[in-house]
């Protein structure tokens, strides 16, 4: 008798498997197999030049993950004269005592993103934090990363600083995209900012003493900038704005919080900000936390302006985008570095009661500085004012009247 013969095969493209001829599914891993009459496929054969990796490590980075940007010089600015700060913290030029770095500390990692974070002028320490990443070109894709640690509690510095890093890394690569349907497409974005915000509660937990009764927390926000699409993921009560160079200003994230909650049930919002439980948080990262999957949400840009992922210890004294928008306008159009540290110094003047992070990603170019005013030829030019001789100094006049406090 004749042994039946098996009808010829061939390989799944997917997992090598041998497929009979005129199947459509591979029975060992499910995937399509194309037309029976089709050549038969002919698995990859990898490259000999691997070099000494271990067989299990990737030969290249993952298209599109964003690289570290390059690392910091050495040399630190003086905030007072931009002179260079010594080891010692003291100014090598005029002598004045810069924080440290971990009280004040910015990055920049393209010339379109950058981010300050400060100990602001009431606190003494600082439990911001932030993590960022970019593509060197223009408006390509940007990582805003910013935590803030709960003040009472123990170690919260050091726990968002290391929460923000783990954060970054699992956004390191693009946002799922081409997922067939938005639906589909939003659903893998959610899971990845998910990653995201499992990371930071896991290298927060791995800081925490196990037997402290006052474990370390924070808050969380992310904004994620790819071409003209933001998306954004939030716990606790930092936020992410979009602020458009013309039309309106958005608040994109909504915060976990009594005050929130209070807002939804018909308090004004004035009132809520400003009442006692203002910053009370009702999420947040950390060791006790109960829920930590973050809020999400996405906006499709189409026009140039700021994303601007910042804590509390800025949007406290400007709530509202508008407000936000109107302190961006005041700082005129300059780089992202410059106008985060004006933003800084408009929240330490006006208090700096917190701790102050400002993160920024620019999308289009930055708007044209207004011309200089024309001299009108048919107008003289004015005459100047003769320079007064100078006098001897006498003794201070006290113009406020007696008793008047005298900066000394």
């Amino acid at each position: 008798m004749t042994e039946p013969t098996s009808p010829p095969e061939t390989l799944c493209p997917s997992c090598g498997a041998g497929v009979p001829s005129g199947s459509r599914f591979c029975e060992s891993c499910g995937a399509q197999v194309s037309d029976a009459t089709a050549d038969p496929v002919v698995p990859l054969t990898p490259p000999d030049d691997l070099g000494d990796a271990p067989t299990s490590a990737p030969t290249r980075g993952p298209a599109g993950a964003l690289p570290d940007p390059p690392p910091d010089p050495g040399r630190r600015p003086c905030g007072s004269c931009g002179g260079e700060v010594g080891p010692d913290l003291y100014c090598l030029s005029c002598g004045t005592k810069a924080p440290s770095e971990r009280d004040h500390f910015r990055e920049t990692p393209a010339t379109w993103v950058a981010g300050v974070c400060d100990k602001g002028v009431s606190k003494s320490r600082n439990e911001d934090a932030m993590a960022l990443l970019a593509g060197e070109q223009p408006g390509s894709r940007a990582v805003l990363v910013v935590l803030d640690g709960v003040s009472n509690l123990t170690d919260s510095d050091v726990a968002s600083l290391a929460g923000a890093r783990a954060a970054r890394e699992v956004l390191r690569t693009p946002l799922p995209a081409g997922m067939g349907t938005p639906q589909s497409r939003d659903a893998a974005v959610a899971k990845v900012f998910a990653d995201a915000a499992a990371a930071a509660n896991t290298a927060i937990i791995a800081i925490t003493d196990p037997d402290e009764p006052n474990p370390a927390s924070a808050t969380f926000t992310v904004a994620v900038l790819e071409g003209n699409r933001i998306s954004h993921a939030n716990i606790g009560d930092s936020r992410c704005y979009w602020l458009p160079d013309e039309g309106e200003a958005l608040q994109l994230t909504v915060d976990d919080s009594v005050a929130q909650a209070q807002i939804a049930s018909g308090v004004a919002k004035e009132v809520a900000e400003t009442g006692e439980f203002a910053h009370a948080i009702t999420k947040w990262l950390g060791r006790d936390s109960q829920d930590f999957v973050p809020s999400v949400g996405s906006l499709e840009v189409t026009g140039p302006g700021w994303l601007l992922a910042c804590s509390d210890g800025l949007w406290n004294y400007a709530s509202a985008p508008e407000a936000l928008k109107a302190q961006i306008a005041a700082a005129g159009p300059v780089d992202p570095e410059r106008l985060a540290l004006s933003l800084v110094a408009f929240a330490n003047a006006a208090g700096g009661h917190d701790n102050i992070t400002a993160a920024l990603a620019r999308v289009g170019p930055l708007p044209a500085p207004p011309p200089p005013p024309v001299q009108n030829a048919a107008t003289p030019a004015p005459t100047p004012t003769p320079t007064p001789t100078a006098t001897p100094p006498g003794p201070p006049t006290d113009v406020a009247g007696e008793g008047a406090p005298t900066d000394g």
